[in-house]
């Protein structure tokens, strides 16, 4: 689950964003899926600019009541200490553990949703969350989103390293 921000008339706005996938390695891209009625979604498009929040567990009722309030109506930055990093238009939230800046660099109109696509400017973590230098998903604690039944999971243990668990199975298919 994320938390993403951007400006709508000079304020900070926040929204629950579920579907969000990397979508390119260098430069490093990140694209989310959301409705085009949001108001985070026109917010996106006028400014050029958004974040991703990553919550923590213990955030999961700031993380949805941002899916069930609207920003057209309420100010949403108030459940939020927040800041700024380079970009002016896309507003972090200081207690999630891992927060990204994005520019957009590419939009594809889906039936009924806007896939936005971000360029990394900057991200944003504290060391509590780091180990040997990288982002620690036990220290983070970071959960998700499952449909249709629409509920929140925590993300479970370490089950092995991408691009070494299936070597033997390569192997035994290039030796024969």
């Amino acid at each position: 689950m994320t938390i993403v921000g951007t400006k709508i008339e000079g304020r900070a706005n926040f929204m629950t964003v579920a579907w969000v996938t990397r979508t390119n390695y260098q430069p490093c891209q990140i694209a989310i899926a959301i409705h085009r009625e949001h108001a985070t979604t026109k917010g996106v498009l006028a400014n050029g600019e958004f974040s991703i929040n990553l919550p923590s567990q213990n955030m999961v009722r700031e993380t949805d009541v941002m899916g069930l309030l609207s920003g057209k109506r309420v100010d949403k930055s108030r459940f939020f200490d927040i800041h700024y990093g380079e970009l002016e238009n896309a507003p972090l939230i200081t207690d999630c553990p891992l927060s990204l800046e994005l520019r957009l660099v590419g939009k594809l109109e889906q039936p009924s949703n806007w896939l936005l696509v971000g360029e990394l400017v900057a991200a944003w973590t504290r060391d509590e969350y780091l180990t040997d230098g990288y982002v620690d998903i036990e220290k983070v604690q970071p959960f998700t989103l499952s449909m249709p039944d629409n509920r929140y999971w925590a993300v479970g243990e370490m089950v092995g390293r991408a691009w070494h668990e299936g070597k033997p199975l390569k192997d035994k298919v290039k030796n024969g």
